[in-house]
């Protein structure tokens, strides 16, 4: 398609902005607070949107803190009377389901309560509006600035409507999916919106490809942080723009400003040139259908130790060169100054190198240290190539002489040290020896740019590879003979199972992404090296890539671990004597700590997500082991956290959660610290198991088909890195990051002293087995994949009392459901009669869709007869049990009753129905409606322990309880 132009048809821009909360902490049920800096937000949009000439009077709508109700009939307003572009702005409080999977967007009477969220819109059904039949807009561009904005991305692809009306939708977001914001400051915008009106306040016709751009380039260089200190970065999905394919969203007049490039129009990105060892530098490592994690980045000046002039501001996209004071330029132009309160347009994502800065979310204060200055480049990209010149011109030929006499100062200053340098200034200062002064500099140039390296690692040794990384760029074997930086470092962490399956199967995608296939969204740019956590996932990709037709990415590993770190179970301190402390199984140390005391959880990482977790797993499982019961093991209450570092980081939230926790987590972490906020943390004591394989950090060559632009210089980058981390001085850092030697006795490398809580020599256990590894992945997705739920709901006639209404037996069972996603397997089954047939199916057992199984309970009767739960609940063993016997999905028996017939459930009955519950290994929930239920040798206290499920009864918080034990085994809202 062209670009589309709304100017000439009937716009709407719907802002809502929720600001102000009916409910709010304390109140449990409330939000987390209110959102003042929301205020401006609305105002500073609705002014840009104004001045961008876009939206004629009466077309842009503020709604102020609505409720869910009023927000909905303003939406249904604004896209009957849309034309041609309708805008929907939201910022606010927003929710997502551990799952990841919904979003809902919060309005002012938002409550939490159990299994509901009232006075919330889900996302789903946001988009339900904007693609009903009658909706005659010709483009949609939503806007999120919230929490979990990235989410709406993937509820976008799963949505199910026409794909014409789907690809009229555009999304932009202020932050990646499962992050949350920070609230922003109160007397001003919240970051990600304060950027967006910034950008259509310069002026010119701005596309959204050009604000994606530009926001993006704003927020990095600004640093701002989500939560838990992770980079805030905007995403976007839509169809891959260029100049003719976009939506223009503003063509205010243009503000004054110097500096432009010659040429270059309103949505042009100066010196953009394909890079064939990447993506194009004018999206960098992004798709427009999304954003990759970004790296954190150590990139490297031209030259260390240089000088800079007072109050002046290095300028993104030149090499180190100067501007007057308090002026803005324009990244990608040659360093020219533009005038005093002048602001321009950002140019190209990963062509801006700027200065180091000390930011506050919301406030962006730059500051150059004389003598250090450490720019930031835009991962993914190839390092900037300096503008071309002729030969005997100086790179600062075009800038003031001043600029270029203080370039060559700083080059002297390095040469000749401070005292020299002064005596020098003296005498230029008098006037006599300028002529000396210049003779001496001679013609010597400032550094050049350095080769940027990527390095990709698993999230839990992103920490440790960044810090190593740092002392790298700065140490003298990254220095030339003139003193010049050879190479910067970007590190950056993604899923571990993800990068095996990117670098062995979608290697063309990773270099030609595609809508469906994307790894530069999903992971990030293409590395130059890649640091796994074990050699054995290594072997993996490349065992994948052998059985692929055709691959762009060759795989150079290193024979062996450059370090070692054991995976323990780090156990709270006052806990640790009850567990011994190295040599049993995992899952005998598992099972001693869980009987230490009572409520003891264990917590483990996301197994796809870090190689620890995954390691970790291969011990729970063992050979034998079902992977469904060894799961029930651990504690769930949600998502597991996607690293040890979160992890770690979680836990403290709650002091009795982390008083009675161990943690399943690389013993590195336990020395080195996890960077997370300030905290009173439970101290713990390293316990090693004797059957899970270390971490093996091992370094990894990429070497991508066509990515040969800077093949030398790259192999020598990469080269030397790797030297530099196996030698000396890298081991020194690993060292002081709690690693161990990578063979003999797996000593500590910085072992004085022997941190308290560690061990100074561990045995090593044998390395991962890469089929190993596949094998407990995949056990570990069946047994968390789609689940199968059988509910047995009495329905005899005792249960006439306790029928009716949210609290009866079928508003009980119906208030789970939302615990269960389209893909999982359940039926009800209404229990009466004690005879050959006790019981009928009142939903049929597979997938359902949310109405029907709501309609099924709605039609359920009250029985008059009796139930017989010593004939049905082995019925129902029976048959999960031959559903599962081919996988370890994960199953679930929830008997609801109100315990009038568990006198069938006495003496050998009772031993019959125990037995046939512990050799099923099925988990049965025992529900009972009234008090009592779960007493200690009750039958649902009795039969609920020899499955491995959960005793529930009207002295617990049952449905809410009811809900997590479905949740557990469903894919829905957990």
């Amino acid at each position: 398609m062209g670009r589309f132009d709304p100017r000439g048809t009937a716009n709407r821009a719907l802002l809502v902005g929720v600001s102000e909360y009916d409910h709010t902490a304390p109140d449990p049920q409330g939000v987390t607070g209110q959102l003042p800096a929301v205020r401006y937000n609305r105002k500073v949009l609705a002014d840009a949107l104004h001045r961008g000439g876009m939206f004629g009077a009466g077309e842009v709508r503020q709604l102020a803190s609505p409720s869910a109700e009023e927000f909905n009939g303003a939406l249904s307003l604004a896209v009957r009377e849309t034309e041609g572009l309708l805008l929907l702005y939201f910022a606010g409080h927003a929710v997502t389901s551990t799952s990841g999977r919904t979003l809902h967007l919060q309005m002012r009477t938002a409550r939490v309560v159990a299994g509901e969220l009232p006075g919330a819109v889900s996302f789903a059904q946001v988009l339900g509006e904007l693609c009903v039949a009658e909706c005659r807009a010709e483009m949609i561009l939503v806007i999120l600035d919230c929490c979990y904005a990235g989410n709406a991305a993937e509820i976008w692809h799963r949505f199910d409507a026409p794909l014409s009306a789907k690809r009229k939708i555009l999304l932009l977001m202020s932050v990646q999916p499962n992050r949350c914001i920070l609230g922003g400051d109160a007397d001003e915008a919240t970051p990600f919106t304060r950027e967006v009106a910034a950008v259509l306040n310069a002026g010119g016709e701005v596309g959204l490809s050009r604000l994606y751009r530009a926001v993006k380039q704003r927020m990095a260089d600004a640093r701002y942080k989500a939560e838990d200190d992770d980079d805030q970065l905007p995403q976007a999905l839509a169809p891959p723009w260029d100049p003719d394919a976009d939506v223009l969203l503003g063509a205010g007049p243009v503000r004054q400003r110097s500096g432009t490039a010659p040429g270059t129009g309103p949505d042009e990105t100066p010196g953009a040139t394909p890079d064939r060892n990447g993506s194009d530098s004018v999206n960098g490592s992004d798709s427009v259908n999304g954003s990759g994690p970004a790296p954190s980045t150590t990139t490297t000046p031209g030259r260390s130790g240089k000088a800079t002039a007072p109050d002046t501001t290095t300028t993104p996209g030149t090499s180190g060169k100067a501007t007057a004071p308090d002026t803005t330029t324009t990244p990608g132009t040659s360093g020219k100054a533009t005038a005093p309160d002048t602001t321009t347009t950002p140019g190209t994502p990963g062509k801006a190198n700027t200065p180091a800065k000390t930011t506050t979310p919301g406030k962006t204060t730059p500051t150059i240290t004389p003598g250090k200055t450490t720019p930031t480049t835009a991962p993914g990209t190839a390092t900037p190539t300096a503008p071309s010149r002729p030969p005997d011109a100086h790179p600062h030929s075009h800038s003031h002489p001043w600029l270029h006499l203080l370039a060559r100062v700083r080059v002297v200053m390095e040469r000749l040290g401070s005292l020299v340098l002064s005596a020098l200034l003296a005498l230029l200062a008098t006037g006599a020896g300028g002529y000396g002064l210049f003779a001496l500099i001679g013609d010597t140039a400032p550094c050049g740019p350095s080769l940027e390296l990527r390095v990709l690692t698993d999230p839990d040794l992103e920490p440790a590879m960044r810090r190593a990384a740092d002392a790298y760029v700065v140490s003298q074997d990254n220095l030339d003979g003139d003193g010049c930086r050879r190479g910067g470092i970007t590190v950056y962490g993604s899923g571990a199972a993800g990068v095996v399956t990117a670098l062995g199967e979608r290697t063309d995608a990773w270099q030609q992404p595609r809508e469906d296939d994307n790894p530069q969204r999903d992971i990030g740019p293409q590395p130059d090296v890649w640091i796994p956590a074990t050699r054995a996932a290594a072997e993996r990709a490349r065992a994948a890539a052998a059985r692929q037709n055709r691959v762009f990415a060759r795989l150079e590993t290193d024979a062996g671990p450059f370090a070692y770190s054991p995976v323990v179970l780090a156990v709270p301190e006052r806990l640790a004597t009850r567990v011994k402390p190295t040599g049993p199984s995992l899952s005998e140390l598992v099972a001693a700590f869980e009987s230490a005391r009572p409520g003891a959880e264990v917590h483990r990482p996301d197994p796809a997500l870090t190689g620890s977790a995954l390691l970790a797993t291969t011990g729970l499982y063992g050979d034998d082991a079902d992977a469904g019961r060894a799961e029930q093991a651990l504690t769930r209450a949600g998502r597991p956290e996607p690293s040890a570092v979160a992890l770690l980081c979680a836990l403290p939230a709650d002091d009795a959660v982390d008083d009675r926790s161990a943690a399943l987590v690389p013993e590195f972490l336990l020395r080195s610290g996890v960077g997370c906020h300030p905290a009173d943390r439970a101290p713990r004591t390293a316990v090693y198991p004797g059957d899970v394989p270390g971490l093996e950090p091992t370094f990894v060559r990429v070497r991508w088909e066509d990515g040969d632009r800077d093949l030398q210089a790259r192999d020598a980058e990469a080269e030397r890195f790797r030297t530099w981390l196996t030698g000396e001085e890298g081991r020194a850092v690993l060292g002081e990051q709690g690693f161990r030697s990578p063979s003999g006795a797996r000593d500590l490398i910085d072992a004085d002293p022997v941190p308290e809580g560690l061990t100074a020599s561990v045995l090593p256990v044998e390395s991962a087995d890469p089929a190993r590894l596949e094998s407990v992945l995949k056990r570990y997705g069946n047994a968390h994949g789609p689940g199968r739920v059988l509910f047995l709901l009495d329905s005899s006639g005792s249960m006439a009392g306790r029928w009716d209404g949210p609290g009866g037996g079928p508003g009980v069972l119906e208030r789970t459901l939302t615990g269960l996603g389209g893909e999982d397997e359940y039926g009800v089954w209404a229990l009466h009669g004690t005879g050959r047939r006790t019981h009928t199916e009142l939903l049929p057992f597979g997938t359902h869709r949310l109405p029907e199984a709501q309609r099924a309970l709605a039609e359920a009767e009250v029985r008059d007869a009796e139930a017989d739960p010593h004939a049905a609940l082995p019925d129902a063993l029976e048959f999960l049990r031959k559903r599962g016997s081919d996988d370890e999905r994960p199953q679930l028996i929830v008997y609801l009753t109100d315990g009038e017939d568990d006198t069938r459930l006495a003496g050998g009955n009772l031993d019959e129905v125990v037995e046939r519950a512990k050799e099923s290994g099925v988990p049965v929930a025992m529900v009972t409606l009234n008090s009592g239920g779960c007493d200690r040798n009750r039958p649902g206290t009795l039969v609920a322990e020899a499955a491995g499920g959960r005793c529930l009864d009207a002295a617990d918080d049952l449905v809410p309880a009811l809900h997590d034990e479905v949740a557990r085994t469903g894919t829905g809202e957990e």
